[in-house]
């Protein structure tokens, strides 16, 4: 295994812990002897990864900014490129936007020959009615109240034709083939709710944030409609 590769295994465990893990874990998980995983960590602090810890406590990635360089698999690039071009395909214009920003980012920090396969990427997503059905202003407005966890107030039409008006705490949205729908919890009706956006007219922040973190909202409702944690949940374990 090069060193290169290395690194960004390295880099991609400790991604999986939340709280310290130790030296020992990492280099059995690795393949790798203690004193190897103390240099790698020394060099991965150089290339601008914030690593806490130390010897005999434990190591933790703190989430920034700084992507040190990267080598990536082809089956990596694969799922990257299809991924953001999903989003900039599917999505409103600022999201679109900010998956062509983060393709170009992390393309520039790939080596030459994976940049290339990065660039010359033959998968492609196809048209969908879904971008179609709600207008990109409603779209971002519901998105940015998931990412901020503030109140959302808005009219919802259901199948019948009936509306009310709606005050929610929306911690979730599903993009699905043919619509995207926001999970929330509904103050009138006390229990949680999911909403079509192609059904809610003229969203608004509501008041202040709503008063339960959105990771509890996420993990109760997960538990309520029978949903396995997704992949960012493994970092628990």
């Amino acid at each position: 295994m090069s060193r290169a590769l290395r690194l960004t295994q390295l880099l991609q465990r400790l991604r999986r812990y939340r709280r310290p893990v130790s030296g020992r874990v990492l280099a059995d998980a690795l393949g790798i002897s203690l004193r190897t995983l103390y240099r790698d960590i020394e060099t991965l602090r150089a290339q601008g990864a914030d690593l806490r810890g130390e010897a005999g406590v434990g190591y933790q990635l703190v989430p920034g900014d700084v992507l040190p360089p990267l080598t990536l698999p082809p089956a990596e690039i694969d799922a990257l490129v299809l991924g953001l071009r999903w989003v900039a395909a599917r999505t409103e214009p600022a999201l679109a936007e900010a998956a062509r920003d983060a393709l170009a980012r992390i393309a520039y920090v790939l080596p030459a020959a994976r940049r290339e396969a990065l660039r010359d990427n033959g998968l492609r997503v196809g048209p969908s009615r879904t971008s179609a059905n709600v207008p990109p202003a409603r779209l971002q407005a519901v998105r940015e109240a998931v990412g901020a966890q503030q109140r959302l107030q808005f009219g919802y039409q259901d199948a019948l034709g009936h509306c009310t008006e709606r005050i929610v705490w929306p911690f979730a949205l599903g993009y699905f083939d043919e619509v995207v729908v926001l999970a929330a919890w509904c103050e009138g009706r006390e229990d949680f709710r999911h909403f079509r956006l192609d059904r809610i007219c003229q969203p608004c922040v509501s008041g202040a944030g709503y008063p339960v973190p959105r990771a509890t909202l996420l993990r109760r409702w997960q538990k309520a409609q029978g949903i396995a944690p997704d992949w960012l949940d493994l970092s628990s374990s």
